[in-house]
């Protein structure tokens, strides 16, 4: 076998393979496709987010990141620099402010506000059982509706333990829980929700933290996500030779000035 000009009998190569459900993957291509976008790859969002959310350290360990956005919880386990695993649950913050607004019968913009406002993962911190008004209450019997405050933040605890839940039966069944030491959470959808961490350790029985990763303090919390992605993207060593149908351009030029574009709208 000749590579590269050298002569050799064996070749050995450290790599790893992603693999995805046929199916999800094709519909997915369909749905850009009539767009009038055609896909190149598709990259799972927890290994582009992995050097935005984790620090240092946390980039030698064996971690979970959990993704907790508006629609989904995307998990991530990574051993290392290995990336072991990776799942999509389709629950998020968008399914507390729905709960809210059911529970209550108030509109699901106030629904927000309040889970913003009044949000707490677990009712055994509150200090205060303070009285809330809610301005567009529904119900026909009653003009100015006020519940009180671990009314809120009850309904809140109950979608956040679910999703715990279903996030510890998934890593059980896949049985990797064991090799896991830590957890970061990072997504819109929970880290404005104190003592989400503790909710978190308490089902899972894992040290659970928020991200603290050196970059997260730089860029808007809702552009996290899509800065990541075209982070991750962008580092990677594309060569003209391989197969795609898309042109790879790498002329350093241009990259530079997508690159500085990208951070001219992520941080201003």
């Amino acid at each position: 076998m000749t590579l590269f000009g050298k002569f050799s009998s064996s070749l050995t190569l450290t790599a790893q393979i992603i693999l995805a459900e046929k199916e999800y993957k094709k519909k997915l291509v369909s749905i850009f496709k009539k767009a009038g976008i055609e896909v190149d790859g598709i990259v799972p969002i927890t290994l582009a987010e992995r050097n935005l959310v984790l620090d240092v350290n946390e980039l030698k360990e064996n971690i979970m990141i959990l993704d907790i956005g508006a629609g989904n919880t995307e998990i991530g386990v990574f051993s290392g620099s290995s990336f072991i695993y990776n799942n999509t649950i389709n629950l998020g913050g968008d399914n507390i402010t729905s709960d809210i607004s059911y529970c209550l019968n108030i509109s699901k913009e106030e629904a927000d506000k309040l889970k913003r406002q009044y949000g707490l993962a677990l009712k055994s911190y509150i200090d205060n059982d303070n009285n809330i008004s809610l301005n567009t209450c529904k119900d026909i019997d009653i003009k100015n509706k006020t519940i009180k405050s671990s009314e809120l933040i009850e309904i809140i605890e109950a979608r956040i333990e679910e999703i715990f839940s279903l996030v510890n039966k998934d890593i059980m069944a896949r049985g990797i829980k064991p090799s896991i030491n830590n957890v970061v959470l990072t997504g819109e959808g929970i880290v404005n929700i104190s003592k989400s961490d503790m909710a978190g350790k308490i089902i899972l029985n894992i040290p659970v933290k928020i991200s603290t990763g050196r970059l997260i303090s730089t860029v808007k919390a809702m552009y996290r996500t899509s800065y990541a992605l075209v982070r991750y993207i962008a580092a990677r060593p594309y060569a003209d030779t391989v197969s795609s149908n898309i042109d790879a351009k790498t002329e350093k030029h241009m990259i530079k000035d997508i690159l500085g574009k990208i951070k001219e709208f992520f941080y201003s």
